[in-house]
């Protein structure tokens, strides 16, 4: 079944169906049209797959889809533009530039926490690309699987696009089927299973995966602005956020502060009583809710530890003097803990950070210009914000993209497009000047190699739109330095 589905789709893209960007302006509307429509079907499934508000959809996936395809096609004639690129004096009146063009078919597989957006917006590449694509959503998220492979034939392109659902035996088999590149979205244990069976045909891949986001809290900042931006980066979605803060670093005077500012934003935000408030959410499972609750065993609990297994529910629970060595800090959380790791002061933070994997993502928190220098100096990780969480994703000209254990390759607006896209190399050559070329041809000579070194050695402008004018000068330029190598040699 699998194997049918992308040889269908690979017909349809050879045919060229994809390559006109009317096709593919067209298709991101219909995108558009399925997201606008169908608005409240979809949140009708994000409540019964997450418990999200409708709000809350919105605001975490939905607007951030919308807003990457009308930039997509707004911009789409840009980015597929041939991009002029500096000559050297050998290929002077030559067109010489990069090319995008489509891959081919690609395969996209989401993940559950955020089901539409993981899909959606790397499709949105796909499609401006010029790409035929394989969809699959994650089978957790059981609603929001459902409805999108009932609605996307409805809106695009079903020759070109396919959702295919289930478990990991149809990841397993579409995982075993050539494709031109894999966009995952997942953990790095996966993330290693999708890239060991992409070898196999040599297939590019995009592993957009996850990790332990540190955050570090300087004790000279605005504890109580910090603490309010971290509780809602932390807990937005039951804290099932690839890029939440996974911990907080911070020196032992200030941990009492940070938790009883955590506490005042925790009931600003969802009052007495999370459990009955429409901005909180539920474990996707109860498997994750098992694996999540027996974190907490080693650690001391601050604030929160309230629970129940019948819906899946984890109340905002902060952990403090959590010790290195403990379980919570062998893995990503993914959900909503908040361990309160204490470091004397920003170097041994700085070295705690460095001797973990590379995170995702990368937050600190200070009103020292030279705290936050030093932290982007001497640390690395796949994104970072300062003074804030999540934001740098919600920029679509930053890229976003892990290193390292945390994934590889980018995306977002024009970087998903270059993502998907073949960047080919091109160069148009004319007939004339065919003196210049002796340097290169037999037999060669120490003379020869001298003219070669100089013409290949020496830049020009990228623009190919030269004037007759530069031209000529160009021309005349080259013949008196042929001239002067001749009287020279």
């Amino acid at each position: 079944m699998e194997k049918q589905v992308v040889d269908g789709l690979r017909e349809v893209f050879q045919s060229g169906r994809s390559r006109p960007l009317q096709y593919r302006k067209q298709q991101l509307r219909a995108l558009l049209r399925l997201i606008t429509e169908r608005h409240a079907d979809i949140e009708q499934a994000l409540k019964q797959d997450l418990n999200r508000s409708m709000h809350g959809t919105s605001l975490f996936e939905l607007i951030g889809i919308e807003n990457d395809i009308k930039v997509a096609e707004r911009e789409m004639t840009e980015w597929a533009a041939p991009r002029p690129v500096k000559k050297n004096l050998n290929s002077a009146l030559d067109d010489v530039y990069v090319k995008p063009e489509p891959l081919g078919v690609v395969l996209i597989i989401g993940t559950w926490n955020y089901p539409w957006a993981m899909i959606f917006q790397p499709l949105v590449g796909a499609i401006a690309a010029g790409n035929a694509a394989v969809v699959k959503p994650s089978e957790l998220s059981e609603h929001s699987s459902r409805l999108m492979k009932e609605l996307l034939p409805l809106y695009l392109d079903k020759e070109m696009y396919q959702v295919v659902t289930g478990g990991v035996p149809e990841t397993q088999e579409l995982l075993k089927q050539r494709f031109d590149h894999i966009f995952y979205t997942g953990s790095s244990t996966v993330g290693k299973l999708v890239m060991e069976a992409a070898s196999r045909h040599l297939t590019p891949v995009t592993l957009e995966l996850g990790g332990k986001s540190p955050c570090y809290i300087d004790k000279n900042c605005d504890i109580a602005v910090a603490c309010r931006r971290i509780t809602w980066g932390k807990f937005a979605n039951c804290g099932q956020t690839c890029i939440a803060p996974d911990y907080i670093l911070c020196e032992p005077s200030i941990q009492d502060r940070i938790v009883e500012e955590i506490q005042k934003t925790l009931l600003e935000f969802y009052q007495t009583d999370p459990k009955s408030s429409p901005d909180y959410c539920r474990i996707i499972n109860t498997r994750h809710f098992d694996r999540v609750l027996a974190l907490m065993n080693e650690c001391t609990i601050a604030l929160g530890g309230e629970n129940d297994r019948s819906q899946c529910y984890i109340a905002p629970t902060v952990l403090k003097d959590v010790l290195p060595h403990f379980k919570i800090m062998q893995e990503e959380i993914f959900g909503p803990l908040l361990p309160i790791v204490t470091v004397n002061g920003l170097s041994e933070a700085i070295n705690f950070i460095n001797a973990r994997e590379k995170p995702l993502a990368l937050y600190v928190f200070s009103s020292d210009k030279t705290v936050i220098k030093r932290m982007l100096k001497e640390t690395t990780s796949g994104g970072v914000t300062v003074n804030d969480v999540l934001m740098h994703y919600t920029v679509d000209t930053l890229p976003f993209g892990g290193v390292g254990n945390s994934g590889m390759g980018r995306y977002h607006g024009k970087h998903t497009f270059d993502q998907l896209s073949h960047h080919r190399a091109c160069l148009i050559k004319s007939f004339a000047m065919e003196s210049l070329n002796d340097a290169r041809y037999p037999p060669l000579t120490t003379a020869r190699l001298r003219k070669a070194k100089f013409f290949m050695g020496h830049r020009m402008c990228s623009c190919n739109g030269m004037c007759v004018w530069a031209v000529i000068a160009t021309v005349l330029a080259i013949g008196l330095l042929v001239g002067l190598l001749v009287v020279l040699i």
